[in-house]
C-alpha cells in the first residue's frame, strides 16, 4: 500500500478511536483471513522477532505497523504459547516510545538471562534531515509481564557501515553470549558482524569480526542472520538481498537461505566447512526467517509468509502478512529439513481418504504419497471449472512446479507465476497446509519447503482436485486456532 510518509510515521497518540475502529472494520471484510496462521490484529505483520522459551512458555513477536498495510512506526507485538499451535496476544507491545527507537521498533532477538528475558533490536531513529541512525538496544521482560527498555545504545552503527546495519541475533555457544548483525558495507555489499558480550555481559558488547562465511560479494545488503547449531554444526540462515542468480538460483525478490557448516571459531568470525547455499525455502512468499536452540533440544524456526516491497490483494482491507507454522529443523544427509511441529497434528479433525472434494473450507492438511514414474497435478483453492493453484508433481523427471498464473488474483507478477524445484526420481510424501489464503508445502518430511499466498477471486473457489496422475493419502480439516 502506498502511503504518504508523514501518515505511515505518524504518532500512535495522534491516531483516533474512530480512525483505528475503520481501519479494523475494514479488515474484517477481507474473505482471505487464515483460520491457524498468525495474523496480525491490525494491519501489517512481517518479521517474526524475539522467538524464545521463558517463563515455561514460548514467546514470540511479530514486527507491526498497526494502522494499515504499509511498512511504516514498527512496533513489537507479544505472543505466547504452549504447544507453538496455539499463540495467544498479551497486551505487552515494544512500542517506538524512546529517544533510541522513536521511528521504529526494528527486528530482533531473545535471550533468556537471570530469569528475565532480554530483547536485543534495532531501534530505528531519523535525525531532523531524515537520515536513518540504526540503534542495537535492548529492553528487559520479567516474569509479570513488565517490559523495560534500556536508557543506553549497546551498539552504534560503525563506520564501516551504512545505515543499513540491523537484526542482531543474541545466542549463546560455548557458555558465552555473542550476537550477529546484518547489514552493508559503504561499498554496498552485504555482510554480518560478529559481537561478543563483555564478560558475559549483555550490556557491554565488543566487535569480534565481520563473520567469514563464504560470500561471493554480490549481496548489496544481508537481512536477518540466525547462526543456530543442528548435531553440533552450525546452520547459518539469512537473507542476502541482490545475491547473483549464478550463485544461487532463485525467483522471489529477494531470496530466504541457509548454509551448513562444519565448524564455528567464535574468536575470528570464521564459520568453515560449508555445504553450499541452499534455498530455505522454493514458494513465493517466505523472508526473515527466525529461529533459535530451544532448551529442550529442538531447532526451531518461524518466518514471515510475505516478502518486502511487494503489494498484496489484501492491501484494500488494510492488512498484510502472516507468520509461517512453526517448524523443527533438523539435518538430513547434508540437508537442512523442516517440518511442522508435532503438535500440529492436534489440529487435524475429521480424517478422511483423500479424493475429489467439491465443497470444502479452504482449511485442511493433506497428507499424499505419489508413485514413482508419475506425472500428477493436483488443484487447490479450485474453482467449479477446476481451475486454481496447480501443483504438479513429476517423479519421472524429478520435478515439482507450483502455478498460480491460471487463476486467483494476481499480483507480484514481475517475479513470475511459476516456481519449480527438485523433488527425487521415485515415490514422494507431501504434507499440504492450506489455509484459506496461504498454502505450505513439506515434501518428503520437509527436505523441500514451499510457502505461498494465493487469493481465490470467489468463495465458490474451494475444491481440491486431481487433475491427472496418481496420489493417495489422507485428508484432514483443520481447526480453527489464534482467534479465528
Amino acid at each position: 500500500m502506498n502511503l504518504p510518509q508523514k501518515l505511515r510515521y505518524r504518532r500512535y497518540e495522534d491516531w483516533t478511536a474512530e480512525e483505528i475502529a475503520a481501519i479494523k472494520a475494514k479488515m474484517q471484510q477481507s474473505p482471505w483471513h487464515c483460520h491457524y496462521h498468525v495474523e496480525a490484529s491490525s494491519g501489517l505483520l512481517n518479521d517474526p522477532n524475539g522467538f524464545s522459551y521463558f517463563n515455561q512458555q514460548y514467546h514470540l513477536f511479530y514486527q507491526n505497523w498497526p494502522f494499515g498495510a504499509a511498512h511504516g512506526l514498527k512496533q513489537w507485538v507479544h505472543l505466547v504459547s504452549d504447544d507453538l499451535v496455539t499463540f495467544k496476544e498479551t497486551g505487552i507491545r515494544v512500542q517506538p516510545d524512546h529517544a533510541n527507537d522513536h521511528e521504529g521498533a526494528y527486528s530482533g532477538s531473545a535471550q533468556v538471562i537471570d530469569e528475565r528475558l532480554f530483547l536485543f533490536y534495532t531501534g530505528n531513529v531519523r535525525d531532523e534531515d531524515w537520515i536513518r541512525h540504526p540503534k542495537q538496544v535492548g529492553a528487559w521482560l520479567d516474569k509479570e509481564g513488565q517490559l523495560t527498555k534500556l536508557d543506553s545504545v549497546l551498539i552504534e552503527q560503525p563506520k564501516s557501515t551504512t545505515d543499513h546495519f540491523r537484526d542482531p541475533q543474541i545466542f549463546s555457544y560455548n557458555d558465552h553470549y555473542y550476537a550477529i548483525i546484518g547489514g552493508q558495507t559503504l561499498q554496498k555489499e552485504g555482510i554480518i558482524k560478529l559481537y561478543r558480550a563483555v564478560h558475559n555481559n549483555v550490556l557491554k558488547w565488543e566487535y569480534v569480526a565481520d563473520l567469514d562465511f563464504g560470500s561471493d560479494g554480490s549481496p548489496y545488503m544481508i537481512e536477518c542472520p540466525n547462526l543456530v547449531f543442528i548435531d553440533q554444526k552450525p546452520v547459518l540462515i539469512f537473507c542476502p538481498q541482490g545475491l547473483a542468480k549464478t550463485t544461487l538460483a532463485y525467483d522471489n525478490i529477494y531470496p530466504n537461505t541457509y548454509i551448513i557448516f562444519e565448524e564455528f571459531d567464535p574468536n575470528t568470525g570464521r564459520l568453515s566447512g560449508s555445504h553450499g547455499m541452499q534455498n530455505l525455502d522454493f514458494g513465493f512468499e517466505s523472508y526473515a526467517t527466525q529461529a533459535f536452540n530451544s532448551p529442550d533440544g529442538r531447532v526451531l524456526a518461524v518466518a514471515w509468509a510475505g516478502l518486502p516491497d511487494l503489494a498484496s490483494p489484501t492491501d484494500a482491507y488494510h492488512y498484510q502478512g502472516a507468520l509461517t507454522l512453526v517448524r523443527e529443523l533438523t539435518l538430513k544427509e547434508g540437508r537442512l529439513c523442516q517440518e511442522p511441529v508435532a503438535a500440529l497434528a492436534k489440529l487435524n479433525t475429521n480424517a478422511s481418504s483423500f479424493a475429489d472434494r467439491k465443497s470444502t473450507s479452504n482449511s485442511y492438511h493433506l497428507a499424499l504419497t505419489i508413485p514413482a514414474n508419475q506425472v500428477s497435478q493436483l488443484c487447490f483453492f479450485a474453482s467449479p471449472e477446476k481451475s486454481g493453484l496447480l501443483l504438479t508433481v513429476d517423479t519421472t523427471s524429478g520435478f515439482l512446479t507450483l502455478d498460480r498464473s491460471q487463476a486467483g488474483i494476481q499480483y507480484a507478477q514481475a517475479y513470475g507465476s511459476k516456481r519449480t524445484c527438485q523433488i527425487p526420481q521415485q515415490h514422494v510424501t507431501l504434507n499440504v497446509y492450506v489455509d484459506q489464503s496461504l498454502i505450505e508445502i513439506f515434501v518428503d518430511q520437509g527436505q523441500t519447503v514451499l510457502t505461498s499466498r494465493y487469493y481465490p477471486e470467489s468463495t465458490k473457489a474451494n475444491g481440491l482436485y486431481l487433475i491427472s496422475g496418481l496420489a493417495s493419502g489422507t485428508f484432514y480439516e483443520m481447526r480453527k486456532q489464534n482467534g479465528r
